[in-house]
């Protein structure tokens, strides 16, 4: 399976493709999760242009909620020798629900990365992270996570904490990650709110960025959350995508509408 298959994205003319809204790709509130909407539109300008991304974010605009069929529409605006810079917009029924934009291209110039991976344990030796919410019918519901540091969102106890997890997620049977598939998980960086405040919180991204760096092959992918900022209702982080074998994939950030979790009433 790769991220094309898990999204069911399919092409319907030479800049047009189709995807329709359901539980794989919702979030536990039955609208689509912003990691999915961004993936769809990196399949689509990847497809389009014949070339990987090395950029790309997305400004949420509305929702699309369960059982909708979305239109991904592309559009490359320059296509120079190593890069094409390129639009995708997303519509319900001619509503925009979001847009992409992103660079996209090869160069060859490299050099090792400074950063390193946080020691963390294996995956398989990690416990499941638990959610405080019902994550039935929903994108937490088709892809495994576990919770490599820290606190989960279920055990957050009123204390805040400077530093949020890392979790180790994975799609069952995809073991080569696209920037579709980092994009799903990128957007896992809107669950670090809760240890600053201590307790359960819910968010709603404006916006998801994604950056880059190397795809290889891995079963795991470890997202290590750094949360900036919460000040206004409005909070920022970043993610760190991790391969297992310690590779730095791409890096992750959104700004995020936070509010704090209240269990439903009995």
């Amino acid at each position: 399976m790769d991220a094309n298959d898990f999204l069911a994205l399919s092409r319907r003319g030479e800049d047009v493709w189709t995807f329709n809204v359901d539980e794989r790709l919702i979030t536990p509130g039955k609208f689509l999760f912003g990691g999915c909407g961004l993936a769809a539109g990196l399949v689509a300008l990847e497809e389009a242009s014949g070339r990987p991304t090395i950029w790309a974010s997305a400004q949420y605009l509305s929702y699309a909620q369960l059982g909708a069929d979305v239109t991904v529409t592309t559009k490359l605006v320059v296509v120079g020798a190593n890069v094409t810079q390129a639009r995708a917009t997303a519509t319900v029924e001619d509503r925009e629900i979001l847009t992409v934009n992103a660079a996209l291209g090869t160069a060859t110039m490299s050099a090792p990365s400074p950063l390193a991976m946080p020691n963390v344990a294996p995956p398989e030796e990690c416990p499941p992270l638990e959610r405080p919410f019902d994550i039935d019918g929903s994108i937490f519901q088709h892809i495994d996570c576990r919770l490599a540091a820290r606190r989960g969102e279920s055990e957050v106890d009123g204390v805040p904490v400077t530093l949020a997890p890392s979790i180790w997620s994975r799609i069952p049977l995809h073991v080569e990650p696209s920037a579709a598939t980092l994009a799903i998980f990128g957007d896992f960086v809107a669950g670090g709110v809760s240890h600053l405040v201590g307790r359960p919180t819910m968010g709603r991204s404006l916006d998801n960025t994604l950056r880059v760096a190397t795809l290889e092959p891995t079963e795991w992918v470890l997202c290590e959350i750094t949360m900036h900022a919460l000040v206004g209702g409005f909070a920022q982080g970043t993610g760190f995508l991790w391969s297992q074998s310690g590779t730095l994939l791409a890096t992750a950030s959104q700004s995020i509408v936070a509010k704090l979790w209240e269990p439903p009433s009995l």
